[in-house]
């Protein structure tokens, strides 16, 4: 199967090594975060592979895509959370006060 034609992990190979240049050209701190998202596209390369899509890249593209949204699916979640906890902790800190007031006149 693979021997005729390129398996698509063969065809990503090729796109990151096109973009090459471009990975170079970035700031250091940058260089990281576009090693990633070749990451995830490889995350999912057996279902890009079944694919078998005339371009390559797209299927990349939202693979990349996909772990994202679960990335950022992670992150709501935990907003909400800790926004719980927060308000729970409000909620707590204004009702103890309340609750060792005597009245003021002793």
């Amino acid at each position: 199967m693979g021997r005729t034609n390129p398996t698509y992990r063969d065809a990503l190979r090729a796109i990151e090594e096109r973009w090459a240049e471009f990975r170079r050209a970035l700031r250091r701190r940058d260089q990281p975060q576009f090693d990633q998202l070749f990451e995830y596209a490889r995350n999912h390369a057996d279902a890009s592979g079944l694919l078998n899509h005339q371009n390559p890249l797209l299927p990349a593209l939202l693979s990349i895509d996909l772990e994202q949204e679960g990335r950022l699916d992670d992150h709501e979640e935990r907003l909400v959370e800790l926004e719980q906890r927060l308000s729970e902790t409000v909620s707590e800190q204004q009702q103890s006060p309340a609750e060792g007031d005597t009245g003021g006149a002793e």
